[in-house]
């Protein structure tokens, strides 16, 4: 209450122990955002035949492992960092924001919203909006609500 007015003086911080799980939480989501493989994603992968943008690729681990598969796979990120990890992994990955100019406008085959990312830009109908216009006529949405996969034609969107 003293260094909050300002009043010189030592004082001791105390710690919440709720911090300490908070903390382990995000360890465990960090280790999980850099693992190969996910429960969930060979799900999603057999879903993309074509080319396929992956948006909000984090470290890229859906993008690369399209390559692998011999797809077409584009990861985007704005996270400077997971671009870096992404392109380590062997992804090709560029550093965009999804709502800003993109290659291949309109002829994606599919975009993949894997790990949450339905919520980038906080508002979820413009995010599948833009995906309609990313994709072809016949293009596809795929999502992944903490390891459930939805499919939605792009008329749908």
């Amino acid at each position: 209450e003293h260094a909050v007015q300002g009043e010189g003086g030592q004082h001791q911080c105390e710690h919440d122990p709720v911090s300490y799980t908070h903390l382990d939480v995000y360890k465990r989501q960090v280790h999980d955002w850099t693992r190969e493989r996910l429960a969930g994603d060979q799900t999603l992968l057999a879903r993309c035949l074509g080319a396929t943008l992956d948006i909000g690729c984090g470290p890229g681990r859906l993008a690369a492992a399209l390559l692998t598969r011999r797809v077409l796979a584009l990861g985007i990120d704005i996270s400077h960092d997971a671009v870096t990890l992404a392109r380590r992994r062997g992804a090709a990955v560029l550093q965009r924001d999804v709502f800003g100019p993109l290659p291949r406008e309109g002829q994606w085959q599919h975009t993949l919203l894997a790990d949450g990312n339905i919520g980038i830009g906080g508002d979820p109908i413009r995010l599948l909006a833009r995906c309609r216009e990313l994709l072809t006529p016949t293009g596809t949405v795929l999502l992944d609500l903490q390891g459930t996969c939805l499919l939605y034609t792009s008329r749908c969107v």
